[in-house]
């Protein structure tokens, strides 16, 4: 038992060793192919597009987004406004009422409304194609602000290469300095963005589509098989598909969107939950026709590098419960852990690459601040997260629950969520970890920084979800929102 034991955790630490080196190498490529992006052609003619604005109780910021895309750039008999609204509060009426102060003015606009949410966000954008004919689709989540340029600045390169079947923005942030969660939350963004997509897409690897911001061909995503619901990351799923059929995506930095960041842990763990449950799906769904299909190897390890994002997290959960009794049975003498230390510094210098390169070397030395918290709440989330990868690998289908978007003061909105239930099995996992460390102190003192990051992480995790709640708690005994305040932010 005992060397079964010492197998599963060499395992784990070998696992996150490859998954890490493949950071390590995205590091290398962005490092290697940094380079401005080639100048946009010049547009002949502009073709006409569909905006669908996906929206599921947004009374918050729907408003603000059909303003966005009502400002564009881009003759108004050529653009054409869907509301895919399966709302079931006020946000339907508020997008009614704006939508029908638009069409007055001379917009073309649909408010498609479905009986149910068959499918959710994936059944929306499918409804919505069938009631358009347009080649051309942009998608903008609610809480999100594309600028007036966008389809001026992404549709040259649909038009310019015909095997290029989506274009990708770089997410940008309206709340980024909210709180500590939304500046660690930026620092993690800000990377995927900057390093990993841009590094994906230079050397020429599948990327995703990071479901909002960004404007597909219709032949694509008919030529793919069509928004699919059996995932809860219908964007990374349809995108994959579609480069796996021989379309091309093309990501494009110098095009910012910026997007609302989530300020409540509640909000942010529930959207965590759902990327850890989807992106395990499409692993589980894509990794045999990545093997099979005729990508080179590079191209196919760094897919499923991808696919498996959130597969260290449950490892790292796995090798901290098995550390006691392994350090209990001195089992771990002979297994350092001193190389996944080192190529552990992949991240870290990915932040600093991603910060440097968006706001200079003043910007990297801020980053300095915002670790320590993206250290310990994604550490901290770990429990939930590996919960939700283990659901997927069983096959578990578990519903799509949507980010709330709250514009302002989350305290006060109907959409705040409540703590949920592993708050109190991350507590437990805190005492165990400080228990760990305990042992580790006297027997292997070298584990002692990874056991106490793990026993602090879910302390703060743990803390500040106990805060929030007691927050939520004092502010709806002392007010309440109101269908004014609601229909205001709208």
């Amino acid at each position: 038992m005992l060397t079964l034991l010492q197998i599963i955790y060499a395992l784990c630490a070998l696992s996150l060793g490859f998954y890490t080196a493949g950071q390590a190498f995205l590091l290398w490529r962005y490092w290697r192919s940094r380079r401005p992006t080639g100048a946009q052609p010049p547009i002949q003619q502009l073709p006409p597009v569909t905006v669908q604005l996906p929206l599921y109780n947004e009374a918050n910021v729907a408003g603000r987004l059909i303003d966005a895309v009502a400002a564009f750039d881009y003759p108004r008999d050529k653009l054409l406004i869907q509301a895919l609204d399966d709302s079931d509060d006020l946000t339907a009426q508020l997008v009614a009422r704006k939508l029908a102060d638009l069409a007055a003015r001379g917009y073309r606009v649909q408010h498609i409304r479905r009986a149910d949410r068959a499918g959710f966000k994936a059944g929306a954008l499918a409804e919505g194609l069938r009631h358009s004919d347009d080649e051309y689709i942009a998608i903008f989540d609610a809480d999100f602000l594309p600028p007036p340029a966008f389809l001026r600045r992404t549709m040259p390169r649909l038009l310019a290469d015909p095997a290029v079947g989506i274009v990708q923005s770089r997410w940008g942030h309206l709340n980024a300095e909210e709180n500590n969660l939304t500046r660690a939350q930026r620092l993690s963004i800000d990377t995927h963005f900057v390093v990993e997509q841009a590094a994906r897409n230079r050397s020429g690897w599948l990327i995703p589509f990071n479901g909002t911001g960004g404007v597909w061909r219709r032949s694509c995503i008919e030529d793919a098989g069509g928004w699919s619901a059996d995932t809860l990351t219908e964007d990374l799923d349809l995108s994959y598909r579609a480069q796996l059929a021989g379309w091309r995506s093309q990501f494009l930095p110098e095009v910012e969107v910026p997007g609302e960041i989530p300020p409540q842990l509640a909000a942010y763990k529930q959207q965590q939950t759902r990327w850890a449950t989807g992106n395990t799906q499409c692993l589980r769904k894509l990794a045999r026709p990545i093997l099979s299909s005729n990508l080179g190897a590079w191209q196919k390890i760094m897919a499923i590098q991808h696919l498996c994002q959130y597969l260290p997290q449950p490892l790292m959960l796995l090798m901290l419960l098995l550390t006691p009794p392994l350090l209990q049975a001195e089992a771990l003498a002979g297994l350092s852990l001193a190389p996944l230390g080192i190529i552990g510094l992949a991240p870290p210098l990915m932040y600093i690459a991603s910060q440097t390169r968006l706001y200079g070397k003043r910007g990297a030395l801020n980053m300095l601040s915002d670790f320590p918290a993206l250290l310990f709440i994604g550490a901290g989330l770990s429990l939930s997260n590996s919960l939700a990868v283990f659901a997927a690998l069983l096959g578990c289908k578990p519903p799509f629950r949507r980010t709330p978007k709250f514009k302002r003061g989350w305290e006060r909105s109907p959409y705040a969520l409540s703590t949920g239930l592993t708050l109190w099995l991350e507590l437990a996992l805190m005492g165990y970890a400080f228990w760990a460390a305990s042992l580790a102190w006297e027997l292997q003192r070298e584990l002692c920084p990874y056991l106490l990051i793990y026993a602090l992480s879910y302390a703060l995790v743990a803390a500040w979800s106990l805060r929030e709640s007691w927050t939520l708690r004092h502010a709806r005994a002392h007010s309440r929102p109101c269908a004014a305040e609601i229909s205001e932010a709208v």
